[in-house]
């Protein structure tokens, strides 16, 4: 079982200073470099999803691109790229620069988009869902053709290149791998067992999951795909303690949107003995990786708890 971390991107304004929140940011990185994690990721939202005036958020991509200068064996990946935000062909100019950067631990994650206020705050229009899905399934494809072909030549609807040249096209062979988030049932997850290295699904419960992995090897099997060439992940909220009692007041002193009942089924609570029985139960069910948020991650003690997690 493989672990990542969510680093602390989001950060109060009033409360911190912006170049002291990227070191801490990066310093969550190289510690969970140095406590063995598998990677680090970054959300992308231009601001935030609940007090966008109140709160400061780094950029993703310029963020990628930092993390990757200053860490040096762990992998990093966004969970996930907003699609809209960018013409696929840049995004894959983009991520092969910083596969460079990285020499190669570059992880590009992709969706569809789905916060209507913050594509209206920066100017873009928010097309309808199936439109977005359409735009996605594109992207896929001319993103594929920018890293494996000398002149990518893609016309479809919503997109079009004619004779796009990328130069570097990164590191990692036969291509940097290419993480689709999103759960929906009759597009997304053919779109991951079409295109997608790895998929990723949020919060999921253990039913939830069972059937998604099980469509996506249905999916796999329709266009003959060897579904384990797709690297199963989910994302979960957590929050852990030295005990099991001390993880519940930990959680339960700061208010949210997560409840106690959906974190114990969705997500992580517990002392490092009870996530590491969690981490088997999502292992059984045919999880490869869990990236993690967790709480108070820039304290790096609950950080180290999760790593004691996972070295039994």
């Amino acid at each position: 079982m493989k672990i990542g971390i969510m680093l602390p991107q989001e950060w109060e304004r009033s409360q911190i200073d912006p170049v002291e929140a990227y070191e801490q940011m990066t310093h969550v990185a190289q510690e969970a470099e140095a406590s063995g994690f598998t990677s680090v990721w970054l959300f992308e939202h231009l601001q935030s999803t609940s007090h966008p005036t109140d709160r400061a958020i780094f950029e993703a991509w310029t963020s990628t691109a930092a993390l990757a200068r200053d860490t040096r064996r762990i992998r990093i990946g966004q969970l996930v790229t907003c699609n809209s935000f960018r013409h696929p062909a840049l995004l894959a100019k983009m991520a092969s620069t910083v596969d460079v950067l990285s020499h190669g631990r570059l992880e590009v994650g992709l969706g569809a988009g789905w916060h209507e206020p913050e594509y209206l705050a920066y100017g873009y229009s928010f097309p309808d869902t199936p439109t977005r899905l359409r735009q996605l399934k594109e992207a896929l494809q001319i993103i594929k053709a920018m890293w494996t072909e000398n002149e990518a030549f893609f016309e479809g609807k919503q997109y079009h290149v004619r004779g796009a040249i990328n130069q570097p096209k990164g590191v990692q062979q036969p291509h940097i791998p290419l993480l689709i988030g999103g759960k929906g049932e009759q597009v997304t997850l053919k779109l991951v067992a079409r295109y997608g290295n790895a998929c990723n699904f949020t919060h999921p419960d253990p039913e939830e999951m069972k059937r998604k992995f099980a469509l996506i090897k249905r999916h796999c099997e329709d266009i003959g795909r060897d579904y384990n060439d797709i690297r199963r992940t989910i994302y979960v909220n957590g929050c852990l303690g030295e005990t099991d009692a001390e993880a519940i007041t930990s959680f339960q002193s700061v208010p949210g949107k997560v409840t106690l009942d959906h974190i114990r089924l969705r997500g992580l609570l517990g002392s490092p003995e009870t996530i590491r029985q969690r981490f088997a139960a999502y292992e059984e069910a045919g999880v490869q990786e869990i990236i993690v948020s967790l709480r108070d991650v820039a304290q790096i003690k609950p950080l180290h708890l999760l790593a004691q997690s996972m070295h039994a």
